[in-house]
């Protein structure tokens, strides 16, 4: 039976448990789990991460631990009885542990194992304070690291900053939001700006002396010195190194390592610098032999320096090398720091040995406790402790020194009969009174041992040394007096011996007779001469002696000229415990001398204030000594005495001796009388204020009225302890006349001079300070009512001193601060006085810093116990003083403009959000009774209304972002709350004042307002917590979002008739309400729109103003981001605006309005999901397809179905500036054309809008024109760009504007110069399909045609595609998907290019057109698209796969012409036609014909930079034809089997022979334009390809052209001699024959876009080399660049053309093996490498081709080689007319003519016949290789050179002797060698008269088809035919 738990409520769990148990739950290891019940060794409960599922566990996995229940019952509260520390700690690592997994998905390594090791030290730490091991100092310092550790976490992560008091998290509800706020400051100023320190340390570590030469030992002495006051202003760090330049004791590191500390701020500067002072201790001279002296000298060796502002930086300077120098001359030694600082080069220089010393420096900031915490490792291992020269900048009173500093400065000695100077060394001892030597008390620096004597350096030659060595005595007090010091000198001798020979002696002693120290500064020493062998060990013999020359001065002359050497030295005493000072004694002493009393008092002043603390004790029980004797004398000099001792400890250098007054107050005090003359002297001193002139030594007493006041009341109490209470009135009367002149006093004004309120403010900074002392005598109400009416008497005049206003502002805030107003009964008393003066200040808007934080103080103070009766009437004193003036001075502060200044920022903020926290803070304590109080106050509604305004506009400032940091959503989270509880208050007071015929409408928006932004907070979207972060915020507000719903949807109902008034306005703020996502939410706001749309019916009979303002609310809401992925979902259903609740549509449904309803929400439903889209796109960096498609989808739909024409052009801006991004420079000019077209050519003004300034609208068409020219012109699109400039040039010349219209026929003639001049790109075209329901609506189950970018291929494509959906799948057919891809929860691309179809023919068919023209018409204004797939469709010949294959061939038509506004557009209509095997083959060749005639045609007028395209094409047809490719086609259709069952295919059998037989002309053709043409090196090559062609030849079975067909002329298409109608002569055939370009009515204008293809069987090749596709020769030959290759072959791709002809089994179509297809490439189909003209035209007509045969059996044969070439070239002269005869006379039976004229070409002049009949017969003279010789002497050059003969037309060439002459040398390996045996003359009557003008025009296609029909029927016979040479097979 399950039994609810009592005591077992929380746990961990400590193993996995699966629950597969039935009821079981589920459990992870480390989840924490709250149990409702038990029941035999099983748990029920769940867990707390996820609370709504329950189930079943093993109580055995679960370790259980201590809780508090809260709430018991059904909605019990589990909180852990753990230290909060350790709750947090693991709430914030549950949190984090997500979070770091995510760090390493982003790739965020640096900070994902920074939290890492975090995390690990976390855990480590936990540890140790669960186990509970822990000392109460060790615990605090292992929380603070640990807190330390989660807030720098949660600053990384971007998490919240957490309020802490003393390391434990504070729970809001328990504090004051003034004390939560300044918590909450508190830990972000302590995150921002970490605080200066006072106090700095410099670490020094000795490392090595790098030097050559040195097998020395050195002395290295570190201090720090001032160049400013050229003096040092440390003590000496001091260490010895051995013989190689390192420590001598490396296993100490006290010994080389040192901490110079007390490092001031002032001290931190450029002048200060580290000296090193380098001594060695050895030989007298640096190069003297070893063995020459035994004896070792200290001897200077070198100096170095380092300013400390090198090391400000903060970085340690670790193996810092400084430079080592050494001065020119011994005797510069002691300045030679000095020097160096000054860079006195001339004074020192390098040291010989070059040395170098290592050093580590690292500059530490804080305390010293703070750097022993934190650099604990440096103190561990040991280091030494280096002093400042004296006390520290605070002299802490428990500081024990008695310190001696003595500096050796310098001497002056006599030869004593030597010829040269002395070598001096002195020795010093400190002997004691009794005459013992002191050993260990002269210390040479820190870092060394104190010794028992000093030697000095020894400087050579030098009878006046300067040393300049600093050192300290740590001298005993009890030793100190009778002591001293004694200096012995001697001579250091460089002999052998090297002996010290002693001369003389000097001392000092340390103590005088009168008790007093040896004074400071220098002392000028008599040096006493002595015997060698002198014994000085008995003191008593010198010490009778006089010591010092300042001493002999006053008492013998005579003595001080016989001692004519002199020592000095430096003395410098650091005692706390001795002084030197003569005053203070006798003041201590002044028993002794009752006389001199006065003078000691008055003295006191003048004496150091260091000497006054250390005896401070003594000095105070002197002063209340002399106070008891005679108080009536002395009392005044000793009241002014104490005044000056109190006032000294108030500077912070003696700041630290209050405690120690304060003890003495406390226990040694014992003036049980003194409070009467003290109070008497403090009263004659406050009367006298007025009339005195110097207020300074006043202001002295007033300052120290505190320390006064604790002396009286001790006194007092000591009083009454003796007396037993005795004369308790007369004090307290005391008390009152004092405090009484001190409120008379205080009332005064100052009238003129600034003193009398300069002494106010004295008083009044210091007076708080003596509430706690009252205290201790009076009751709290008594001293409340005193100081209330002290602070009472202050004047209130506004313009009184503002530094007086201010000081008296800091005397309340101290007041407020003090242990006085803690007590609420005193509060009571004070608070008036505290909020009068607030009021007054705030009002004025002055000291709002000031202001703030009293308030803050206030309102702390009442949180404690809010429940109190006191502090509700505390409450109603507040809310009736400062709530008005509270929100008037957030809303003043809050309206100025930020000061710039950093500092005055962090104020301004501060300022405001202690204000804010202020106001807070007394709106949470109001309760119902208090916000009654409050409304009923206003006396008129006017004033309500005013103060709700108002109250309504701070809060929307509350709820700004900008208010608080971006971390503090606790606090963000407490103010709503407050503001939602207050709203609520005041919503009732809106609804009973200002409805019905008191409605106003201002007040109600201001809250309406109010409450939409409140919902539309940041802080307030739980969605975006993480989930431990919700479940807290539920638990403790609820979701606030939903209540304040209620209250707006509770507060529109009320309104009733009034809602018109907020129609349209509401409806975005409302709609704003309904984009987030919280179902709750959209319940309750989702029925006021049918509310609006019912009401705006009732208007005004239609909702059009609701519809207008929804959609352009929508418009703004989605461009500033509102929504994401959740709204996405949310709104993808039927009506996406009002989600899954159909109550709105149920309620339309009811309407009589209904169907106007429910078209609205369909629309908006519509254009919302296209502004979702929109917005998601927008949020991607870079500008791709999907922005630019997403914003045209838009903007077609504010153009077709919302007709908002002001929106629509916004959008085609937006596009505009997409385009510009993107570099679509044509798209961008297409774009713009959209908002021109809108506009007319008139004068209506026009208003600013957008970018444009207020113009006319013609002005800004013009505008639009030219910058679409500029954008035309910059997409290479000049053709459209013309366009333009004739409309624009048009009105300028309807305007007479000339000179604009000059300006643009110039643009105009430019356009035309950059068609001829410059190239042009052609794109590629791919199809995308967007398949699957992931894809964004505007391009979901939708497929596009794209124009791609300049040089993009397919592979290229395909990649962006990719890149750009990232998500999606690339498909591996191009078969249309199926229904199940169209509805998949994915994204599927399916990319294949395609070809473009010209819709305009005729420029591409009209001969003599240039390329670069035709270019442009080849891919612009294309709609309809083509792609082609081959496929078997029967069973399948393996060794012929011609038979069965087939090509389904799909035509795609654009809903618009691209290029267009977008870069793609979508497929309207697709159609599918399938292309029989014949056809197939027929076009093969059609487009291989097409390309050789335009390689050809460039070849011959020179169009080509080299032969190579040409070379590689021949060689890749003729080598396929011979290898049995154009056989395959013979084997497949020319059979009789194929000719009986397809009847039908007739025709096309014929076409197909004719354009085999075209082929071979062509390539003859081709091959005597190659040899003319070819390179030497190429020879070989050339007749291989000869040799072949004759073998192909063979193997079609044709021998001889001229034997088997007529003549018929081959026609070239681009590239033509007409290619530029303004060039040179005209380039010629190879036998001199001008060559007219014609074409077939199939023929391809351009066939150069094939690309490289390998198909795998030996089939395919040859197929692929029957179309030149030959890996090599695409390349070369295509004059673009080749076509990206794509999956259709395992490697490379064929273009479709090749694909459909191909035989190869291995084809890579879609139906291909898995083998063959590459993962990758396999995503997208062929790319496009058709040509890309008119490529499929209408099949010509049966009767058209036979008027195209008629024609070719009317052309003559030309085989006479007699003829010159024009000849050949011309028809007859003398034949009048050309009968024509029937087509069945054809001689050749069934074949049809291989080239076939277009009827529809450009002809050109001077060479063809008016005739129509004729037009296609002079194409060519050329009817077979066999007839002419292209051979460099075929004399075609100089037919030009001939005079023409009379009669004869412009084609006829002179005599043909020089052809004759000239051909007697052909070529090696020509074509002709062998077939030119004779020349046949040709008949004259067989030629043909030229026509006598020719056309102007190009005749019209249809006329010329429709002569050609008429004269169709006849033929005329053939003359006679010259027989042609047989020829052999072997000879080739």
């Amino acid at each position: 039976m399950w039994i609810p738990t009592d005591h077992e409520k929380y746990g961990v769990v400590i193993a996995s448990f699966r629950g597969t148990v039935p009821f079981g739950l589920s459990l992870e290891i480390g989840d924490t789990v709250q149990i409702l019940e038990k029941c035999d060794g099983w748990y029920r409960g769940f867990a707390l991460k996820n609370p709504n599922i329950k189930g079943i566990f093993p109580s055995s996995y679960v370790h259980l631990k201590n809780a508090f229940v809260k709430n018991k019952g059904q909605f019990e509260m589990v909180i852990p009885t753990e230290d909060s520390v350790i709750t947090e700690m693991t709430s914030t690592l549950r949190d984090w542990g997500t979070m770091w997994k995510q760090l390493y998905v982003r790739n965020e390594g640096d900070l994902f194992h920074r939290l890492w090791h975090i995390m690990n030290e976390i855990l480590d730490l936990r540890r140790q304070v669960l186990v509970g091991h822990l000392t109460h100092d060790r615990m605090k310092d292992v929380k603070r690291h640990i807190t330390a550790r989660l807030d720098w976490g949660n600053e990384q992560l971007g998490l919240d900053l957490v309020p802490r008091k003393e390391y434990a998290m504070v729970d809001p509800e328990d504090v004051s939001v003034t004390e939560l706020y300044r918590l909450m400051e508190h830990r972000h100023r302590k995150k921002d700006t970490p605080m200066q320190a006072s106090s700095h340390h410099l670490f020094v570590q000795m490392k090595s002396l790098m030097c050559s030469n040195l097998g020395e030992e050195l002395e290295v002495i570190f201090s720090l010195f001032d160049s400013k006051e050229n003096r040092p202003i440390s003590e000496r760090f001091f260490l010895r190194l051995n013989r190689n330049g390192l420590p001598k004791a490396p296993d100490k590191p006290e010994r080389h390592c040192s901490l110079f500390v007390d490092l001031g701020s002032s001290e931190l500067r450029r002048d200060i610098y580290v000296t090193v002072h380098i001594i060695r201790i050895g030989r007298m001279g640096a190069g003297e032999k070893k063995n020459a002296c035994s004896v070792q000298y200290r001897r200077p060796f070198g100096c170095a320096v380092l300013s400390i502002a090198d090391l400000l930086t903060g970085e340690t300077k670790d193996d810092l090398i400084l430079k080592v120098y050494m001065c020119n001359t011994e005797s510069e030694w002691y300045q030679i720091h000095e020097n160096i600082i000054k860079k006195l080069n001339a004074r020192y220089n390098l040291t010989g040995s070059n040395a170098g010393l290592a050093v580590s420096l690292q500059l530490l900031h804080g305390d010293i406790e703070q750097i022993r915490r934190e650099y604990s490792s440096v103190f561990s291992h040991g280091v030494s402790i280096t002093r400042k020269l004296g006390f520290s900048n605070i002299i802490m009173p428990g500081e024990m020194r008695n310190d001696l500093y003595i500096t050796i400065e310098r001497g002056e000695f006599e030869k004593g009969g030597k010829s040269v100077a002395r070598n001096v060394e002195v020795t010093m001892f400190i002997v004691e009174s009794s005459g013992q030597t002191l050993k260990d008390f002269i210390s040479f620096g820190s870092g060394e041992p104190p010794a028992g004597e000093y030697r000095s350096f020894v400087l050579y030659h030098n009878n006046s040394p300067r040393w300049a060595e600093l050192l300290k005595l740590p001298i005993p007090v009890d030793k100190f007096r009778g002591a001293h010091i004694r200096f012995e000198f001697r001579h250091c001798s460089t002999k052998e011996k090297g002996e010290k020979k002693l001369f003389g002696f000097s001392f000092v002693p340390l103590m005088q007779e009168d008790g007093r120290t040896l004074p400071d500064g220098t002392h000028e020493l008599i040096v006493h001469k002595c015997e060698e062998n002198t014994n000085l060990q008995d003191a008593t013999r010198y010490l009778k002696l006089p010591f010092s020359k300042g001493i002999l001065l006053g008492n013998n002359n005579q003595a001080m000229k016989a001692t004519k050497e002199s020592f000095w030295i430096t003395s410098f005493l650091c005692s706390t415990k001795l002084t030197q000072n003569g005053d203070m004694l006798d003041l201590l002493k002044w028993r002794t001398h009752p006389d001199k009393i006065t003078g000691c008092l008055s003295k006191l002043k003048e004496i150091d204030g260091s000497e006054i603390v250390k005896f401070l004790q003594d000095t105070l029980d002197t002063l209340f000594g002399i106070l008891d004797e005679n108080s009536q004398k002395y009392g005044s000099k000793v009241f002014d005495s104490l005044v000056h001792i109190i006032n000294l400890l108030q500077d912070s250098k003696f700041h630290h001796f209050k405690p120690v007054m304060d003890t003495y107050i406390e226990s040694h005090f014992a003036g049980a009388l003194a409070y009467r003359d003290l109070i008497k002297v403090l009263k004659w001193y406050v009367d006298r204020i007025m009339e005195a002139e110097r207020q300074e030594h006043i202001q002295a007493v007033l300052k120290a009225q505190e320390y006064i006041f604790k002396y009286i009341v001790q006194s007092r109490r000591l009083f009454s302890l003796a007396t037993g209470g005795q004369n308790e009135e007369e004090f307290r009367c005391c008390i009152q006349e004092l405090l009484m002149s001190v409120r008379f006093f205080l009332s005064q004004e100052s009238k003129g001079s600034g003193a009398l309120s300069q002494s106010q403010a004295v008083f009044l900074s210091s007076f708080p300070a003596v509430y706690s002392e009252l205290l201790k005598l009076f009751d709290v109400r008594e001293v409340a009512s005193l100081v209330q009416d002290t602070l009472g008497s202050l004047p209130t005049i506004v313009h009184v001193d503002d530094s007086l206003q201010a000081v008296k502002l800091q005397c309340i805030g101290k007041t407020v601060e003090s242990q006085l107003y803690t007590n609420p009964d005193s509060r009571y008393i004070l608070l008036p006085v505290v909020l009068h003066h607030l009021h007054m200040h705030l009002q004025e808007q002055k000291d709002l810093v000031m202001c703030a934080r009293i308030l803050s103080n206030v309102f702390c103070l009442i949180k404690k116990n809010s429940s109190e009766k006191s502090v509700l009437e505390e409450i109603d004193v507040i809310v009736a003083s400062l709530l008005d003036i509270l929100l008037r001075t957030i809303l003043e502060v809050t309206s100025r403009p930020q000061p710039s200044g950093s500092a005055m920022r962090l104020q301004f903020q501060d300022v405001t959000g202690e204000f804010v926290a202020c106001l807070l803070s007394l709106l949470r304590q109001m309760t119902d009774r208090h916000y009654q109080q409050l409304l009923d106050s206003f006396n008129t509604k006017e004033e309500l209304r005013d103060f709700l305004l108002q109250i309504f506009t701070v809060f929307r400032i509350l709820i700004r972002p900008e208010m608080f940091p971006k971390d503090w959503t606790v606090m963000r989270l407490v103010a709503n709350n407050v503001i939602i509880t207050t709203v609520l208050y005041l919503s009732d007071a809106l609804r009973k004042n200002f409805l019905n015929e008191n409605f106003d409408y201002k007040i109600w928006d201001s809250y309406f307002y109010l409450a939409v932004i409140f919902i539309n907070q940041l802080c307030l979207q739980l969605e975006m917590f993480t989930p431990s972060k919700k479940k807290k915020v539920l638990e403790k507000y609820g979701d606030m979002r939903v209540t304040m719903g209620c209250e707006i949807f509770s507060m529109w109902q009320n309104l009733g008739e009034h809602k018109l008034h907020f129609i349209p306005a509401l409806i975005g703020p409302f709609l704003e309400v309904t984009l987030i996502p919280q179902p709750d939410l959209r319940n309750v706001m989702i029925p006021i729109f049918h509310d609006m749309m019912d009401w705006e019916q009732r208007r005004s009979g239609n909702f059009k103003q609701v519809e207008a303002k929804l959609i352009d609310k929508l418009d703004s809401l989605m461009s500033e981001g509102k929504g994401d992925e959740t709204y996405r979902e949310l709104f993808n259903s039927i009506i996406p605006l009002f989600g899954p609740y159909p109550s709105l549509l149920k309620k339309i449904e009811r309407e009589t309005w209904r169907e106007s309803g429910v078209s609205l929400i369909a629309t908006v439903t519509r254009l919302m999901e296209r502004l979702l889209d929109y917005r998601d796109c927008m949020k991607m960096g870079e500008v791709d397809g999907k922005k630019i498609g997403c914003t045209v989808s838009l903007l077609n739909f504010y153009k077709t179905e919302l007709n908002k024409e002001e929106m629509y052009i916004r959008y085609i801006h937006k596009l505009y500036d997409l385009h510009l991004k993107a570099q679509n420079f044509t798209e961008a000019a297409y774009t713009l054309l959209l908002y021109d077209e809108l506009l007319e050519w008139s004068d209506r003004p026009l208003r600013e809008f957008l970018a444009y300034p207020m113009q006319t609208e013609w002005q800004r068409k013009e505008l639009l024109h030219l910058t679409i020219i500029q954008n035309f012109d910059r997409g290479k699109c000049w053709e459209n760009g013309i366009i333009l400039c004739r409309k624009i040039a048009d009105q300028y010349e309807s305007y007479y504007d000339y000179r604009n219209l000059s300006k643009m026929r110039m643009m105009e003639a430019s356009l035309y110069d950059k068609i001829m001049d410059q190239q042009r790109l052609e794109p590629e075209f791919f199809r995308v399909g967007f398949y699957g329901k992931k894809f964004p609506f505007f391009l979901r189950n939708k497929e596009f045609v794209c124009r791609g970018h300049d040089y993009e291929r397919l592979e290229a494509f395909q990649q962006r595609m990719l890149s750009e959906f990232p998500h999606a799948i690339a498909m591996q057919h191009a078969n249309q998907p199926d229904e199940t891809i169209f509805q998949a929860e994915a994204q599927y691309l399916q990319i294949y290019a395609v070809t473009p179809i010209p819709e305009s023919q005729e420029v591409l068919q009209r001969e003599g057109v240039p390329d670069n023209i035709k270019s442009f018409y080849k891919v612009n204004h294309i709609w309809k698209f083509r792609y082609d797939r081959p496929f078997h469709k029967g069973t399948k010949d393996k060794e012929n796969e011609f038979k069965s294959l087939w090509v389904e061939r799909t035509s795609l038509y654009l809903v618009q012409s691209l290029p267009g506004i977008s870069r793609w557009f979508e497929v309207e209509k697709r159609e599918v036609v399938e292309m029989s095997p014949l056809e197939n083959a027929i076009e093969v060749l059609e487009n291989k014909n097409q390309q050789l005639k335009t390689l050809i045609s460039q070849c011959q007028t020179r169009q080509m930079q080299n032969i190579n395209p040409l070379t590689m094409c021949l060689n890749g047809v003729i080598d396929a034809a011979v290898n049995g490719g154009v056989a395959r086609y013979q084997e497949a259709f020319f059979v009789k089997e194929y000719i009986l069952s397809h009847p039908e295919d007739g025709e096309k059998i014929a076409r197909l022979r004719e354009l085999m037989l075209e082929q071979a002309q062509i390539l003859e053709f081709g091959l005597a334009v190659h040899e003319k043409f070819v390179p030497q090196d190429m020879r070989p090559l050339h007749k291989k390809l000869v040799d072949q062609f004759f073998v192909m030849k063979s193997s079609l079975g044709i021998q001889e052209f001229s034997a088997c067909i007529q003549a018929s002329p081959v026609h070239f298409p681009n590239g033509s001699p007409r290619v530029c109608r303004n060039s040179a002569p005209a380039s010629m055939s190879p036998n001199g024959t001008r060559v007219i370009p014609r074409r077939s009515p199939l023929s391809y204008p351009a066939v150069n876009r094939y690309s490289s293809s390998s198909l795998s069987s030996q089939a395919s090749a040859e197929v692929s080399n029957i179309t030149g596709q030959s890996e090599s020769s695409d390349e070369v030959f295509n004059m673009q660049p080749s076509p990206s290759t794509s999956s259709l072959s395992s490697t490379h791709s064929a273009s479709p053309n090749v694909t459909s002809s191909a035989p190869s089994s291995a084809r890579a179509s879609p139906l291909l093996s898995d083998k063959h297809k590459h993962s990758r490439e396999n995503c997208c189909l062929s790319p496009r490498e058709r040509p890309c003209s008119a490529i499929y035209p209408t099949p010509v007509e049966p009767s058209q081709r036979l008027l195209l045969n008629h024609i070719g059996d009317g052309a003559l044969p030309r085989s006479d080689p007699n003829l010159s070439a024009p000849e050949k070239a011309s028809p007859a002269r003398h034949t009048t007319s050309v009968s024509p005869s029937p087509a069945g006379r054809s001689p050749l039976k069934g074949s049809v003519q291989p080239f076939t004229p277009s009827p529809v070409e450009y002809h050109s002049p001077g060479l063809i016949s008016n005739s129509p009949v004729l037009s296609g017969s002079c194409s060519s003279g050329i009817s077979s290789l066999s007839r002419c010789s292209m051979s460099e002497t075929s004399g075609f050059e100089n037919q030009v050179n001939d005079q023409v003969a009379p009669g004869s037309g412009p084609g006829y060439s002179g005599p043909e002797e020089p052809v004759r002459k000239e051909s007697k040398t052909p070529p090696p390996y020509s074509v002709y060698e062998r077939t030119l045996r004779r020349p046949v003359p040709l008949p004259h009557s067989l030629s043909i008269p030229v026509a006598p003008e020719p056309p102007a025009l190009p005749p019209k296609p249809l006329a010329v088809r429709s002569g050609h029909l008429e004269n169709g029927t006849r033929r005329t016979d053939p003359g006679p035919r010259p027989r042609p040479l047989p020829r052999k097979v072997s000879q080739l």
